[in-house]
């Protein structure tokens, strides 16, 4: 025979004592109003307001002094720090495949991948530039 008292689950009996039954709603603020229909989309001139352009940057394909070596070199940053510089490099090694870093306040990439860091610094808001030959 079991100890255990067997609690009916059909909802004819209560579980007894909670601590909600002493609770009560007089004095409170009602519910606010829900309306039948659904919220706008923002217009395209508030959505286009709301990407701020943050300036060009010049993308750039070098080989010289790196030992027969490619790299993208993106420059010619205005007004961001070297901690988003470094996120800006660490997204784009990751949509590249490769290595890469930020030296003297450019972002170098391994390898001839201007249309890749192109895609992510537009994303950026930023206006990339391909410069140079």
């Amino acid at each position: 025979m079991s100890t255990y008292k067997r609690i009916p689950t059909d909802g004819s009996q209560s579980f007894g004592h909670t601590p909600f039954d002493a609770l009560f709603s007089d004095g409170l603020p009602s519910a606010p109003e829900t309306s039948a229909t659904p919220a706008s989309p923002p217009s395209a001139q508030s959505a286009k307001s709301a990407k701020k352009n943050r300036g060009r940057v010049d993308i750039i394909r070098q080989k010289a002094g790196r030992g027969g070596k490619t790299v993208t070199v993106v420059k010619n940053f205005v007004g961001i720090g070297l901690p988003e510089k470094e996120r800006l490099a660490k997204a784009m090694q990751k949509a590249c495949g490769t290595g890469g870093t930020v030296k003297d306040g450019q972002i170098e990439i391994q390898g001839d991948k201007r249309e890749e860091v192109a895609r992510i610094l537009t994303e950026a808001n930023f206006r990339p530039v391909f410069a140079g030959g």
